[in-house]
């Protein structure tokens, strides 16, 4: 590789540094927004713990059963970049059916048993009911409380919401 110039290293700093500023003026014209630090309280959090490469956030409280579950995860840009998105297929596939998601959103809202499900005739035969429960439950979007008793498992809830407020835009 041929050496560079003095000249193209010095453009290539002048470049860098005209970016860098031109970075620190957009965000002292957001914080000039009265309502920014409190629209964004997350982004501004975020932005002071992450390398310059980036990273996604995301948590949540919601309350179950009248106790809060509360749950945050967070991976830098450059991580999510080097996974074969591939193998997260099956966790989304299982979600990408409308029975699925109703049956969660039944679950979540507190209908537990298959014989609950049933009663609903949206969910189908008690087959497919169990076929579409083992699905989602294979993938870790269900658990048993107790035995025939399902419930979405607390670690799994606000992924779950997330998944679906990122859906929804």
């Amino acid at each position: 590789m041929p050496e560079r110039t003095t000249q193209e290293r010095l453009a290539d700093l002048e470049a860098r540094v005209a970016e860098l500023e031109q970075r620190d003026r957009v965000r002292e014209d957001r914080r000039a927004d009265p309502g920014y630090a409190e629209r964004f309280f997350a982004l501004e959090a975020l932005r002071e713990r992450v390398p310059e490469e980036g990273a996604v956030v995301f948590a949540g409280v919601v309350p179950v059963e009248g106790q809060p579950v509360e749950w945050q995860s967070g991976i830098p840009v450059d991580r999510l970049e080097g996974l074969d998105w591939s193998l997260l297929a099956g966790s989304l596939d299982a979600l990408g059916n409308p029975v699925r998601l109703s049956l969660l959103h039944a679950v979540w809202s507190g209908v537990g048993t298959v014989a609950e499900l049933k009663e609903r005739a949206e969910f189908g035969t008690s087959g497919q009911i169990y076929h579409h429960v083992n699905l989602l439950a294979a993938a870790g979007w269900l658990t048993t409380r107790r035995r025939g008793h399902y419930v979405i498992p607390p670690e799994r809830l606000v992924p779950l919401l997330v998944i679906l407020a990122a859906a929804r835009g």
